[in-house]
């Protein structure tokens, strides 16, 4: 296979239907407030298509077990772009690479300094993909991933290559993956933005297919929790604060806004979490926003930074964080242009305007 080669996406009719609902999906609407209207996400519709792209950027992502351990496991987080979902760039057998899943074209995207392979995302199996993959790495240079066992979904085959269960490529499905992963992304990222410990990027972990915002306390171990996998006891060697976003599963089918505390101190069920509709679930030791609810609210992004600061605010009152952690919320622009003698934040740099 030649470097510039670009293997065509099957325009077969269901994929022109597809495309038709797509557009459809993707007109733009005005809510009451007179803003674009956040989405409805119904799990019926939504969850084969989440466990299909579970599986495949499980492929490339696996070249983010080769980069060097950020802790929280900030090195494997896929970036929400405008048009999918992108792994971090990757340097090996000097080749220096990506892969990016664009959800809104349908296809995956292996860009490399040698050149680029585009694979379509269609109606086929797991297994097919991967050996696509496959050549289209060796035919760049690349090489296969390290590991071909998937991790973090119950109930499915062992490897990549043992995936041959037929699935649907929902055009629709997939936009409304994309804009739910991007609406949540912007609110955390702003949530985010101030903190001043540890923060991996906002990004998709692509085990649990979720997106994660996680401050990490520095200077102090906690103990992990005995009889998990080694992967997830390595994330919890220090304390830390996570708020997210999920599609739901069987058992709770209801997409939305997930928090915790690790360790989780005692006395969440006294806190107060920012935001209507937000409540603390202690058998699943999650504080729980639905999505339902949020895309009701007249600023769904100001309610996830809020609820967000709530959390910390939890963690503070309840296991101790340091509230000074936490710095000025403003733009690039307020910084770059008003001294810190004479703005907002003079007297203490850390108060909000």
């Amino acid at each position: 296979m030649a470097n510039s080669c670009r293997i065509a996406r099957l325009r077969t009719s269901t994929a022109v239907a597809d495309l038709r609902r797509y557009v459809s999906a993707m007109a733009p609407r005005t809510s009451e407030r007179g803003g674009p209207a956040w989405p409805e996400l119904p799990h019926e519709q939504l969850a084969p298509m989440a466990a299909y792209l579970n599986r495949l950027v499980q492929i490339g992502s696996k070249y983010t077990l080769d980069a060097p351990f950020e802790t929280g496991w900030g090195n494997i987080v896929l970036a929400v772009t405008p048009r999918g979902l992108r792994t971090p760039t990757f340097r090996q057998n000097g080749v220096t690479f990506a892969v990016h899943y664009r959800l809104l074209d349908g296809d995956a995207v292996l860009e490399t300094d040698r050149g680029s392979v585009t694979l379509p995302l269609a109606d086929g199996t797991v297994a097919g993909f991967y050996a696509a993959f496959l050549e289209a790495a060796a035919s760049l240079g690349v090489p296969p991933p390290a590991s071909t066992l998937f991790c973090e979904i119950a109930d499915c085959a062992p490897r990549f290559a043992d995936d041959k269960e037929h699935r649907r490529w929902d055009a629709e499905a997939a936009a409304l993956v994309h804009r739910a992963f991007d609406l949540a992304a912007g609110g955390l990222e702003a949530w985010q933005a101030p903190f001043l410990g540890h923060r991996p990027r906002v990004g998709v972990m692509w085990g649990g297919f979720d997106l994660s915002a996680t401050r990490w306390r520095p200077g102090e171990r906690t103990e992990p929790t005995p009889g998990r996998p080694a992967f997830q006891q390595n994330a919890e060697l220090e304390p830390y604060v996570s708020v997210g976003f999920a599609f739901g599963s069987g058992s709770r089918p209801e997409p939305g806004m997930y928090a915790y505390i690790w360790p989780q101190p005692e006395g969440l069920e006294r806190c107060d979490w920012g935001v209507e509709g937000a409540a603390w679930h202690p058998d699943e030791g999650l504080v729980l926003l639905p999505w339902l609810t949020l895309r009701q609210m007249a600023d769904p992004h100001q309610a996830i930074i809020t609820f967000g600061d709530a959390v910390y605010a939890a963690a503070v009152r309840t296991a101790g964080w340091p509230a000074e952690l936490v710095g000025p919320r403003c733009d690039g622009w307020h910084m770059s242009t008003v001294p810190p003698d004479t703005n907002a934040f003079r007297g203490d740099p850390r108060r909000r305007p």
